[in-house]
């Protein structure tokens, strides 16, 4: 297998070059989580006390998909909304995910891939420079917001793993 950061040939070079990285990225998230069971899903580290890989892949989904609306600068539908959402809890954490199958989850997800793979297509390298809203009042340009949704990925896959890794090690205790 050749890696590369290469895009769709319809789309930009660049815009390729930066949808290659949330692909790979995406494709290399799916195959870490593949084969977890109900319990590894949902397990929380030692003490119960860090996200779970369902927390995470949901809250992936989700800013994912905001990403997708922001660039497009459109409101996410209700229906929507209430799919991927919330952003946070009322106490400012990620909201708690049990009992979600994996393949749910994975198909979820799937779904606001697709739209983003649709969302480059439509782009042009020279629309990447253009700035949409952000956090706080700040601004991105919609390069960033696409390297950002790549970077952000790779951030939790990195904890995914270290649940992995303590899931194994609990359950030899066992």
């Amino acid at each position: 297998m050749i890696h590369d950061l290469k895009g769709k040939p319809e789309m930009g070079p660049v815009v390729g070059m930066l949808y290659a990285m949330v692909e790979g990225n995406y494709q290399r998230l799916t195959s870490i989580v593949a084969g977890m069971t109900q319990e590894e899903l949902d397990y929380k580290g030692p003490n119960n006390e860090y996200n779970s890989t369902a927390q995470l892949l949901k809250h992936l989904a989700y800013v994912d998909l905001n990403w997708v609306f922001r660039i497009k600068g459109e409101a996410i539908s209700l229906k929507l909304e209430e799919h991927y959402g919330p952003m946070l809890d009322e106490n400012r954490q990620l909201p708690q995910v049990k009992g979600i199958a994996l393949d749910v989850l994975i198909r979820n997800y799937d779904g606001v891939m697709a739209m983003m793979k649709s969302l480059c297509y439509e782009l042009t390298d020279k629309r990447l420079n253009q700035r949409v809203e952000y956090e706080n009042d700040n601004e991105a340009t919609i390069k960033w917001g696409i390297w950002h949704i790549a970077d952000h990925s790779r951030y939790h896959q990195a904890h995914i793993n270290q649940l992995r890794k303590w899931f194994k090690e609990s359950s030899r205790i066992k």
